[in-house]
């Protein structure tokens, strides 16, 4: 691996691989890697400048046993925050996670152990997870007399739905195995290592045109803002901009004469 960046962040740890893959780890093992200020500000830094900066995938990984047990709720208790105060808080990390969606880097979620409020908020704004053996999903807002403040109430109900969303933060229902990606909540399951697979994926993505990835990774989420006639016009827009890049030529003609790869059921 490359050089691990620390000296530019606190609590991330941001490995540039050679191949354009970050590996970006949250760094507060001590505290199930909980989301304070000071993280949010330096994922939203982290974010505003990957696509500029040349990352062509992002793996998110966690230090310890869990991926991110959510709102740091003991700076929260501390800060005794106003409403004003709090309401800047709940739109830093609307920023981080919209910079996460819409940054056009592809972003692979590696998660483990616990992924709870605002740690389901920030993995649902991957555009792939991968879940291990030990991972679970909840949103226990409810019963600690909190409300959702990072997005779930748009990307997790985008996943599950409405009702099921509702059913988690009133009840604080856990999912996870194979019921969890059933629902929606991640799209791998393994047996091993979640940040192995998450890797693998990643570089997959990596080996994308770069034009071709922020296409799928900021407009797919822009079209589904848009009602059904705009998204139509913009999806056109989007294709005759990417399917007509000079970069495809050569991927497009090795389609032609059958030296590029196919798609295979097995």
């Amino acid at each position: 691996m490359s050089k691990t960046m620390t000296d530019t962040y606190e609590n991330l740890l941001v490995d540039r691989q050679p191949d354009g893959v970050w590996v970006v780890t949250l760094s507060r093992p001590a505290k199930r890697n909980a989301l304070d200020a000071a993280t949010i500000e330096e994922l939203v830094r982290l974010f505003s400048g990957a696509q500029v900066a040349g990352a062509r995938a992002i793996v998110l990984a966690a230090a310890g046993d869990h991926f991110c047990a959510g709102l740091d709720l003991v700076e929260h208790h501390r800060a005794d925050r106003t409403p004003a105060e709090f309401w800047q808080i709940c739109l830093r990390w609307h920023e981080a996670f919209n910079k996460m969606e819409y940054g056009g880097v592809p972003v692979i979620a590696a998660l483990k152990g616990a992924v709870v409020g605002g740690g389901l908020e920030l993995a649902s704004a991957a555009h792939i997870r991968v879940a291990d053996a030990t991972t679970y999903f909840a949103l226990p807002e409810g019963q600690r007399g909190l409300f959702t403040g990072g997005g779930a109430t748009i990307r997790v109900a985008d996943l599950i739905g409405k009702s099921r969303l509702v059913d988690m933060m009133l009840t604080g229902r856990v999912y996870k195995g194979q019921e969890a990606v059933d629902l929606g909540l991640a799209q791998y399951l393994t047996d091993g290592s979640s940040l192995e697979q998450a890797l693998a994926i990643a570089r997959r993505c990596a080996q994308n045109l770069p034009l071709t990835n922020f296409a799928i990774c900021s407009g797919v989420s822009h079209m589904q803002n848009m009602s059904s006639l705009d998204a139509a016009y913009a999806e056109a827009c989007i294709a005759g901009v990417v399917n007509t890049q000079a970069a495809a030529r050569e991927r497009l003609a090795a389609f032609a004469d059958k030296s590029g790869p196919r798609i295979r059921s097995e």
